[in-house]
């Protein structure tokens, strides 16, 4: 028998299957563009219950890439506008954009970047197009970029708690936000030179799509640190200054003819969706009781997903008291490796990376499943925005391993610790009494620091993490130099090919094209792991999370966010916020992993 509220969640799914997206408008003798818009993130993978609902209005990056190579390939389209609406890119995610803009151009087409709001992001895409056009009375911002960096060792301090950790690597910087009231030396050197080449990515594309000397840049991001859409245009920031409902009249000029739309370019021509009937309450009460079919039906390249922090056991797929993002799990990981190990059609796979790393066994794990793996077919890495620490790790258990030029990689390094509470509980007037069976038990005692021994032994051990990471980096990376690339340091992706840390510059697009290339396939499917859960089990997990007890499902905004947390998300802004969410979420592994490979620092372009 269905709850109330089970009924309705169905009820609420089932209205949106009927989605449709509308036909272009054909027309003899017209300019067919195709219209791509792109709204808020795009994600990494399709959203877990696409094989049942269709995508609706949620697409991957993978989508707008492959919406983009359908236009490049067509000989019946002039040209495309891609509209931003809201759009929340990435720098890395800006590239792979944009070498797909780039093959457009190639093949004879027009590319228009349409926005009602340009920050640096959406400039830096600007740059890889025809024309940028601007909605009259937009905001223009290229202030150039600037970080902060909260150090609180003594905020725990006042509150009675005393980080007491451990690294292996003198660049490494993970511990050194809650261990220490600034920065290192060398995490200064370490950041200092990660954000030089961070803003030299930032400067180069916009130099040479907008034909600027550096001197010109310079003098319009004094100006456009705030501006609007006219001024913009005067610094040579953007083209075109229009209003959004004179878009067609405008093309219609360039053109030399009448505009025919086409917005379908962003559902494949063999997309059949879900076939449910919603009228129809028995046929979907039992398509939702369908386990999904995640087996190829012809030659494929298998993507898998690397997301998020790296846990031991199962993937989580975010929110929780903090809000925070998904995670990846090693068990769950290495069950997708080897379903797509043991199917032949399978002919290569992609093992996609964006994660600052995590649990040093998880990862090792990991590592483990991808050389099964490679034992029958070749696996390539795609690095999206980053493979830090334990991302890194994995990246070095396949054969080549493409980045974008802004994608951080590297962070070789080790961490460890716990959280002392003792004048914490002082202070609360908490009388701890501990006991123990063992000569080590009490080494993560709450109430305690560690001595010299007790450091010392927790070094060793991590000493004997790190040079097993630093083993598969050098089995993995032939040649490399861990002299000037391991303990610590971090480096974006054009840097890491000169550190022979990478192979080559390309997005996802880039690494499943050149792999099927590799592996001699032209027609092929290409498949996203780890595969989407039953419908029941998303149900199960979405309703789980709804009747937890008051105080522990807190809202995700407002002031009365995750309690304390959402008051200190409030004071700080969601960027500032981010910083110590996810530092405080990493450090949270620690009660379970005594020992982490993490580089927990969020790049947050604006």
């Amino acid at each position: 028998m269905l709850t109330r509220s089970f009924a309705l969640v169905l009820f609420a799914l089932a209205g949106t299957a009927g989605i449709t997206v509308p036909a272009f408008a054909d027309g003899e003798g017209k300019a067919r563009i195709a219209m791509i818009e792109i709204q808020g993130a795009p994600t990494e993978r399709p959203s877990e219950l696409a094989w049942l609902f269709g995508p609706g209005d949620e697409h991957t990056l993978h989508d707008y890439l492959t919406a983009l190579a359908r236009v490049a390939g067509d000989d019946d389209y002039a040209g495309v506008v891609v509209r931003l609406k809201d759009a929340e890119l990435g720098a890395s995610q800006v590239e792979e954009l944009g070498a797909a803009l780039t093959e457009v151009r190639r093949a004879d087409k027009k590319v228009h970047l349409f926005s009602d709001a340009y920050g640096t992001p959406e400039l830096m895409l600007g740059s890889y197009a025809d024309e940028v056009i601007a909605q009259d009375g937009a905001p223009v911002s290229l202030p150039g970029l600037y970080m902060e960096e909260m150090f609180l060792a003594d905020t725990l301090a006042w509150a009675g708690i005393k980080a007491d950790m451990v690294q292996v690597g003198d660049y490494k910087g993970a511990s050194e936000q809650m261990a220490r009231n600034g920065p290192s030396k060398e995490w200064d050197q370490n950041i200092n030179q990660l954000l030089d080449s961070m803003y030299g990515n930032i400067r180069a594309p916009i130099m040479a799509g907008r034909k600027l000397s550096a001197d010109q840049l310079d003098t319009a991001m004094k100006s456009a640190w705030l501006a609007d859409s006219a001024e913009a245009k005067e610094l040579r920031l953007v083209d075109s200054v229009i209003d959004l409902t004179t878009l067609s009249d405008h093309l219609k000029a360039q053109y030399g003819k009448e505009i025919s739309w086409d917005s379908t370019v962003l559902v494949p021509e063999d997309d059949e969706m879900t076939g449910m009937d919603p009228s129809n309450p028995f046929g979907l009460l039992a398509k939702l009781g369908q386990e999904p079919d995640w087996t190829p039906s012809q030659d494929s390249i298998a993507v898998v997903h690397i997301s998020g922090p790296i846990i031991d056991g199962e993937s989580t797929s975010g929110g929780g008291m903090m809000g925070g993002g998904p995670s990846t799990g090693s068990r769950t990981i290495r069950n997708a490796l080897e379903d797509i190990r043991k199917e032949d059609l399978f002919k290569g796979v992609v093992i996609r990376i964006d994660s600052p790393g995590g649990s040093a066994t998880a990862s090792e794990i990991i590592w483990q499943g991808v050389r099964r793996v490679a034992e029958k077919k070749p696996v390539w890495v795609s690095v999206g925005g980053m493979a830090a620490s334990g991302g890194y790790y994995i990246a070095v258990s396949g054969e080549k391993i493409y980045v974008n030029p802004s994608s951080i990689v590297g962070s070789i390094g080790v961490v460890g610790g716990k959280m002392s509470m003792t004048e914490l509980y002082k202070t609360l007037k908490v009388n701890v009494v501990g006991r123990g069976r063992g000569p080590m038990a009490d080494m993560f005692a709450s109430n305690s620091t560690w001595d010299d021994a007790d450091r010392a032994a927790v070094r060793a051990k991590m000493t004997d993490t790190y040079n097993l990471f630093t083993s598969r980096v050098s089995g993995g990376r032939k040649g490399i130099d861990l002299a000037s690339t391991a303990e610590g340091r971090l480096f974006t992706g054009n840097r890491a090919i000169e550190m022979r840390m990478a192979d080559k510059i390309g997005g996802l697009e880039a690494c499943i094209n050149d792999l099927a290339e590799h592996v001699q396939i032209e027609d092929f499917e290409v498949m996203h792991f780890p595969a989407p859960r039953p419908f029941g089990e998303v149900i199960e997990e979405a309703l789980g999370g709804f009747v937890q007890a008051p105080g522990v499902q807190a809202p995700r905004t407002g002031p009365l966010a995750g309690g304390t947390l959402g008051v200190v998300r409030e004071v700080l802004g969601d960027h500032a916020f981010r910083q110590v969410e996810d530092d405080v979420r990493a450090f949270m592994l620690l009660r379970d992993n005594r020992v982490l490979l993490m580089n927990p620092r969020v790049m947050i372009v604006k």
